[in-house]
């Protein structure tokens, strides 16, 4: 029975994971697209990932990946495409493909008690978040859509940190199963980044050596 369940478990994992892949539509439509219509960053990092076990955090190496973001900032609407790749030779499937693209709309509205409220739209689910006024540490809330009781987690929390001064984003992403009021830890992914912003070049970065 516990393979049964086992089984389960791991098929709704990656159907749910998959739903957030390059094989869907993740951004929405537009029949008009802009280069240069707001201030762009571009962050490009690595995570490690970790597996909650016993009551502990153990590392689970060949769910490493390597990803890339492109966020948007409107004003106080955030747009950002997250691209993800996995290239551990042991990756066994069961978070979706080894290449996923994923789509997160940030709308930060009133500031309460210091701290300025958003909501969130994403390809992962929906939620809310709090962050300070010069965007620097964020808490962001998600919950997964119509998620099964069979479901290993049904909440992400995404705790960040924006070194602007420095170029690095270090981020921790949570995957939660939340049962009764509690909080159950599944896995978890340490993220760090550089920025990279708009620039000129004064002569070509790289030449052929042969």
């Amino acid at each position: 029975m516990k393979k049964v369940i086992s089984s389960a478990t791991a098929i709704i994992f990656m159907v749910l994971t998959s739903c957030s892949t390059s094989k869907q539509v993740t951004v929405p439509l537009s029949r008009s697209i802009e280069q240069d219509d707001t201030y762009t960053m571009i962050w490009n990092g690595i995570s490690k990932a970790y597996r909650y076990e016993n009551g502990q955090w153990l590392r689970a190496e060949s769910y490493d990946y390597q990803f890339d973001v492109v966020q948007k900032r409107y004003d106080n609407h955030w747009k950002s495409v997250k691209s993800l790749h996995r290239i551990h030779p042991d990756y066994d499937g069961k978070a979706g493909d080894r290449d996923q693209t994923m789509y997160f709309e940030v709308a930060y509205k009133n500031l309460i008690d210091g701290k300025v409220q958003a909501t969130i739209n994403s390809s992962l689910g929906n939620g809310t978040g709090t962050t300070d006024i010069e965007f620097r540490k964020s808490v962001l809330t998600m919950y997964v859509p119509n998620a099964s009781k069979f479901m290993p987690y049904n909440k992400f929390r995404i705790t960040q940190h924006y070194d602007y001064e420095k170029g690095i984003l270090t981020e921790t992403v949570e995957l939660i199963k939340e049962k009764d009021g509690k909080e159950i830890p599944f896995m978890k992914n340490e993220e760090t980044a550089l920025i990279f912003i708009k620039s000129k070049l004064d002569k070509a970065p790289t030449t052929f050596k042969q």
